[in-house]
């Protein structure tokens, strides 16, 4: 196994501090200034951002370019992977081509089903699941393997290992126990879906706790900042997996328009200061959709700057 850490990400948690990762969503066109656009805004108040692997089903820039060309610009991005697309050959061969330019974190994801994108005749692949993929990853880095059996002598990835979890799907008495199928077959952090029922998060975080999985994987908590109470209504109504509770959707409609942007900052900074004195909370991953010019003032606002290491 390599005993170097060759990623900013992992050498953060490693040293103790509370991390920060963002999220980058490529653009729907061959623009490069889209996601150049995007660095910027991020560079400098985060540790490692993610690059989206065609999100919802939809076409977009492929992520493992995306993320050379954050690597070009000087940040440390998070090679997200879903295995909907790809058969375990060319999956392999993504993560050696990551290997190549020095990308050394990537999140396992089985992704969402093509019906929901807008290619919904489209025939998917599922060669593999996100915990397949975990373990795919970790044999080619501790074992330098393939999964057809080829022995690497040289050039093994040295890959940070992520997964992503949802603490409000249904059935709630199963999702700890998925999360420590993922944490067996590899799993070093986890990202989780975007918190807003707080309670049911810190019941999730309780029966990890009593798993004693908070010692042997990362935790960062998810947030999405709301933009308005149409987003909260939306989000709650229309979006999978997402828990809004009523008391979130009354505080934004209970404020001036103009001024539930501002309010839904304040209720993630105010997450983010409940969220870090929570035992097994690692740090944050902050999703701010299309809106990432407001992760530099989540994050300062909140306490977290300056980041503590460079890449």
């Amino acid at each position: 196994m390599n005993v170097t850490t060759p990623s900013n990400l992992q050498r953060v948690i490693q040293a103790g501090h509370l991390a920060v990762t963002s999220e980058c969503g490529p653009p729907r066109d061959g623009r490069p200034e889209v996601v150049e656009k995007k660095a910027a805004t991020l560079k400098g108040c985060v540790d490692a951002v993610n690059i989206t692997d065609n999100q919802t089903a939809v076409v977009r820039q492929c992520s493992l370019a995306s993320c050379i060309r954050l690597k070009l610009l000087g940040l440390e991005p998070v090679l997200q992977m879903v295995t909907r697309d790809r058969n375990r050959i060319a999956l392999q061969s993504d993560l050696l081509g990551a290997t190549s330019f020095g990308i050394h974190n990537v999140l396992c994801l089985t992704g969402d089903h093509q019906r929901f994108g807008d290619h919904p005749n489209s025939i998917n692949v599922f060669d593999l699941d996100s915990t397949g993929l975990i373990q795919t990853v970790k044999l080619m880095r501790d074992e330098g393997r393939l999964l057809g059996g080829y022995q690497m002598e040289q050039g093994r990835p040295q890959m940070f290992i992520g997964a992503a979890e949802n603490p409000f799907a249904d059935p709630f008495e199963i999702r700890v126990l998925r999360l420590a199928k993922k944490v067996a077959a590899g799993a070093q952090f986890i990202q989780t879906q975007c918190i807003y029922n707080m309670e049911k998060f810190k019941l999730w975080m309780e029966r990890v706790r009593d798993a004693g999985l908070h010692e042997k994987v990362a935790i960062l908590a998810g947030l999405t900042p709301m933009k308005n109470v149409g987003m909260a209504r939306y989000m709650k109504n229309r979006v999978p997996g997402i828990d809004v509770p009523d008391a979130i959707i009354k505080r934004l409609s209970g404020v001036p328009k103009e001024k539930q942007a501002a309010e839904g900052i304040e209720i993630i900074l105010e997450q983010i200061d409940e969220l870090r004195r929570l035992p097994g909370i690692r740090g944050f991953h902050i999703m701010a959709i299309e809106w990432e010019e407001k992760v530099p003032e989540i994050v300062e606002r909140a306490g977290l700057l300056p980041r503590p290491l460079t890449n």
